[in-house]
């Protein structure tokens, strides 16, 4: 008991402080920490260095590495730094490393150094450039908060949802203040500076001036200052070495201590257990690190190396180039266990266990003692609470031994709590393994919860770990083993160097039909990343059609989504395909498609004749309402109706141009023309128009042979220039001549125009003498092939000026 106890530190009376090595490091660092920018995520998470060239002349042209490592060392990343000089990293809740440049640019890399974005933090801080940064955690999610050269904060609460806030400006600030930092209080982020001897809260409104109350005299400039993992405290380290500690609010003090170091320190953080009433803070210079609370004294330790502090939920993670170490309060049930001379229950069941295993008699003596005071329940609970706390297994397995040891004398004790450490503790010990290096607490692991730490290890990529830990577990499948699955599906369709056809079988294999995975996602995944013919691939293993068709639309794959949309037989899916390639191809194209398509076609055709219905009831309705209305209309009400009759026909252009085009067209189609007809008459649709619609709707069909015939059926109402400028438009030369022929005398030059006979045209200008006509020829002719043309239109042009 006592050698366990050898590296617990009493701070006062009531609280001991353990620090024990998590890793040892096996990174190979070329230089000491100092010379690093330098960023650690909480929760056991992830550390970034980048080596900091911008600030030495001789190294301004080496471009620096980024590396990113687990927190045991092992490397997860590292890439060459091709961007601007940068003032600060931190890590987002996600686990997305945030690297603020000097321009105010922030760009965001995964764990494996992929880039995800970037964002900028106004003009003004482009402007201003960026003196110093912190990116800090709050129930919104991470933020960032700037400050310029112009001594003015701009700050963002979610960088996931970016709201650039600029703080109010701090009266008289001609330079950086001498520390400063975020506070979250009534769910709003605060900005807390020192300016000299004086203290500044910023807020959305207003800059106020704060003093902390208590604390002593003769401070004249503040060096440091912290804020809890809660943001519920404050710690203000001042020139004269006194160390003030009290509420974020600024109202109450809990202690102050003065170190006799006037130094200002590398780093203080708070060191703090949840639920406990002991507080801590922990402060570093080059070589001593000490921990300091409501207590004359302090625990000191020498630090071999340079060192970087890591706030943690009950902590602080402690690590150099060489460890990597966790200091904390010894928790109350590990030292009511360990404690020398200790009484306490869960202290007499461990015994009591130890002795029976030897087959000593004590072992009933000390059993004996725990019943009589009624504490065996106690004892057990302590024991399973203490082993949650210990880091190392062997202790782990010593204290569960002597809670299972206890139970066996209980007739109700129930048994969740103690499998249910089990279980725990075998999660905790697999990520805290040097190949994964997550080096998770027991008090850290129950507020991540268990579906984080599972995307914290999808994001790592360890896949096998995190579906292992789903079954043993017994989660359900929607929540772990599929969901992981997908995840995995989704990074191997990202590994372009193999086949698109062997990346679809390998994730069919895996997957199955595994419920909860959408391979349409996974599909929308591989086309994100340029990936189209695997993401067809893959929506082949998609039973679902109204999941295949959207992705195969934004795929362009038209033809492919209208076919799989039949094949499901919902014709909700078919319509929606349809007015998709209705407004992606052009006419002639879409009605090609539906002939292709009998069952589209005919869901079509169904359409537009409820369409027509629907259109000639509607006529008559408003028809005859409006004769029963003119019958008895005032003078006053009759130029009312002619007013409203003229907001119709400009609606009804309109109404033509986006509704009756499709319905004369398919009508046109199924050689109903009678029917296309009475409709134009039902809504009073001039001839002009309604020529129009059957010339571009057989024009766009290619049906030349029935355009032939429409042509002649009857004199055409908009003459025939508009038949030669549709065949051209559909590339048909020689449809267009034959239409030419027929256009009248003053729409002769253009129609000869268009089908390219400049001679011709030439002639019929100089027979016309219309002086507009020649210039129109003139302006046609070119000088290799139209020379001779062009003469001859200058000379009619001389004999025109003679007479």
């Amino acid at each position: 008991m006592d050698c366990y106890t050898a590296n617990w530190n009493p701070l006062g009376e009531s609280a001991f402080y353990r620090k024990y090595e998590l890793y040892s490091m096996d990174w190979d660092l070329k230089e000491e920490l100092r010379d690093y920018l330098v960023a650690a995520a909480p929760y056991g998470g992830p550390i970034a260095l980048l080596r900091n060239p911008w600030q030495k002349e001789k190294a301004a042209s080496i471009r620096p590495v980024l590396e990113i490592y687990s927190a045991s060392g092992m490397p997860l990343a590292s890439l060459l730094w091709k961007s601007g000089p940068v003032v600060s990293l931190g890590w987002s809740a996600e686990e997305e490393l945030l690297c603020v440049q000097e321009d105010g640019v922030v760009l965001v890399y995964g764990l494996h150094g992929d880039f995800r974005r970037h964002f900028s933090m106004g003009n003004e801080v482009l402007q201003n450039r960026v003196l110093d940064a912190r990116i800090f955690h709050t129930e919104f999610g991470s933020g960032v908060a700037i400050l310029t050269g112009a001594h003015r904060f701009t700050l963002s609460a979610n960088v996931g949802d970016l709201k650039l806030r600029r703080m109010p400006e701090v009266p008289g600030l001609q330079s950086a203040p001498s520390c400063w930092t975020i506070l979250c209080q009534d769910r709003v982020a605060q900005i807390l500076l020192a300016v000299g001897p004086d203290l500044y809260l910023l807020d959305h409104a207003a800059c106020s001036a704060v003093t902390p109350p208590g604390l002593a005299p003769g401070v004249s400039s503040f060096l440091q200052m912290a804020v809890s993992f809660t943001y519920r405290h404050l710690a203000l380290f001042t020139d004269t070495g006194c160390i003030w500690m009290g509420t974020a609010s600024l109202k109450e003090k809990l202690c102050e201590f003065n170190c006799n170091i006037r130094a200002p320190p590398k780093q203080m953080v708070w060191c703090s257990r949840p639920r406990s009433k002991e507080r801590a803070v922990v402060v570093a210079w080059e070589r001593r690190l000490m921990v300091v609370g409501d207590a004359p004294e302090s625990i000191q330790f020498v630090l071999d190396e340079d060192s970087y502090l890591v706030p943690e939920l009950d902590g602080v993670r402690i690590f150099s180039r060489s460890t990597h170490e966790f200091l904390h309060e010894v928790p109350v049930a590990s030292e009511e266990i360990f404690k020398i001379a200790s009484m306490a229950p869960g202290a007499l069941l461990l015994e009591a266990q130890k002795e029976y295993e030897k087959e000593s008699q004590k072992a009933d003596e000390y059993l004996r003692e725990i019943q009589e005071l009624g504490q065996l329940t106690q004892a057990v609970q302590q024991c399973i609470e203490a082993a949650g706390h210990e880091h190392r297994p062997d202790m782990q397995k010593s204290l569960l031994r002597a809670a299972s040891f206890g139970k066996c004398f209980l007739d109700r004790f129930p048994p969740d709590s103690f499998v249910r450490m089990c279980q725990d503790l075998r999660v905790l010990n697999a990520i805290r393994d040097y190949h994964i290096g997550i080096p998770l607490t027991y008090s850290q692991y129950k507020q991540l919860t268990i579906q984080v730490l599972l995307d914290r290890l999808v994001l790592r990529r360890l896949y096998p770990l995190a579906i292992q830990i789903c079954e043993y577990l017994r989660l359900p499948e929607v929540q772990g083993v599929s969901r992981i699955l997908a995840h995995w599906a989704c990074y191997k369709v990202q590994q372009k160097d193999v086949s698109d056809e062997d990346v679809a079988r390998a994730i069919n294999q895996k997957l199955g039909d595994t419920p909860g995975v959408s391979y349409s996602d996974i599909a929308a995944r591989a086309y994100g990343c340029g990936r189209t013919e695997l993401a067809i691939k893959l929506l082949e293993y998609e039973p679902r059609s109204g999941e295949q068709v959207p992705l195969l639309l934004k795929m362009k794959r038209s033809k492919l989504a209208l076919s799989k949309a039949i094949e499901s037989g919902d014709t909700d899916l078919v319509f929606t395909v349809l007015l998709h390639l209705k407004n992606e191809l052009n006419r002639g194209d879409f009605f090609m498609t539906l002939r292709n398509q009998p069952m589209a076609l005919s869901l079509y055709r169904q359409r537009i004749e409820g369409r027509v219905a629907a259109l000639q009831t509607a006529a008559d309705a408003f028809y005859k309402a409006k004769n029963e209305f003119a019958a008895k209309a005032t003078e006053d009400q009759m130029r009312l109706l002619r007013l409203q009759r003229r907001l119709e026909e400009e609606l009804g252009r309109q109404f033509l141009d986006l509704s009756l085009h499709d319905t004369v067209t398919t009508l046109i189609l199924d050689g109903h023309n009678k029917r296309a007809e009475q409709l134009a008459r039902d809504f009073r649709i001039p001839d002009k128009r309604l020529w129009w619609l059957k010339l571009t709707a057989l024009a766009d069909l290619e049906d030349w042979e029935e355009l032939e015939k429409f042509s002649k059926s009857k004199k055409s109402p908009i003459g025939y220039l508009p038949f030669v400028e549709i065949c051209m438009k559909q590339h048909n030369k020689y449809e267009a001549k034959k239409y030419a022929s027929r256009v009248g005398p003053e729409q002769k030059v253009k129609a000869l125009l268009l089908v390219g006979d400049v001679a011709q045209a030439a002639d019929v200008a100089i027979e016309r003498r219309n002086e507009a006509e020649l210039s129109l020829v003139l302006s046609h002719c070119t000088g290799a092939t139209d020379g001779a043309t062009a003469d001859k239109i200058q000379r009619a042009r001389a004999q025109a000026q003679k007479k």
